[in-house]
């Protein structure tokens, strides 16, 4: 989907997945941005474009995604960011919105190393991080693993897929957990939007 010229903010998802599994968050995180007014396009990093870069600099908030390995975001994830130096040295990014999500097998897995590392690449970028803004679910007696943000992140979205199964297997919890950020930052976006246009006028 290609950015729009419109008063619509565009909401860009910068995702690496490796086995489908960050993939099917990402495409909830793009369904929740949509929901919510924005223009989505969804960009799988590992084979990124001229075209595709352009739609990243037009973009009013970009979230990053990618799965946990080894405590921090894949290799292709890594070498994507390396490479957005080039927008760094010239401050192409800067004042952006940003946020962003992660899978691994395990419960924890680390994700929290994963969100911190895009949180520190957007502000390296002089972005703005968008927090995922809820309070944690299933932390109690009376909750359940089917609670909106199960595994109780605040950074961003965190989700665990079992590592025998495939991308079917994503919890429906995380799905609805991903669709809320992606709704949270196009709300966010509009807002900035909004008030640049008021700055502006």
């Amino acid at each position: 989907m290609a950015v729009s010229h419109s008063n619509r903010t565009t909401i860009a998802i910068a995702f690496h997945s490796g086995y489908g599994h960050t993939a099917v968050v990402a495409e909830a995180v793009a369904r929740g941005a949509a929901g919510a007014g924005a223009e989505v396009v969804s960009i799988s990093v590992d084979t990124i474009t001229d075209e595709q870069w352009a739609q990243l600099d037009a973009a009013d908030a970009i979230i990053f995604g990618a799965a946990t390995y080894m405590g921090t975001a894949s290799a292709a994830f890594h070498a994507f960011a390396e490479a957005s130096s080039k927008r760094w040295f010239s401050h192409v990014w800067v004042d952006k919105l940003a946020a962003g999500f992660t899978n691994s097998g395990a419960k924890s897995g680390d994700k929290s190393s994963t969100l911190g590392y895009f949180a520190t690449l957007a502000a390296q970028h002089g972005m703005h991080w968008i927090s995922l803004g809820l309070m944690p679910g299933w932390d109690s007696t009376t909750g359940s693993e089917d609670d909106i943000n199960r595994l109780g992140f605040f950074m961003g979205a965190g989700a665990q897929s079992p590592t025998d199964a495939g991308p079917e297997a994503v919890h429906k919890s995380d799905i609805a957990t991903a669709e809320h950020l992606g709704a949270r930052v196009a709300r966010q976006a509009a807002v900035f939007r909004a008030g640049r246009a008021a700055l502006a006028a």
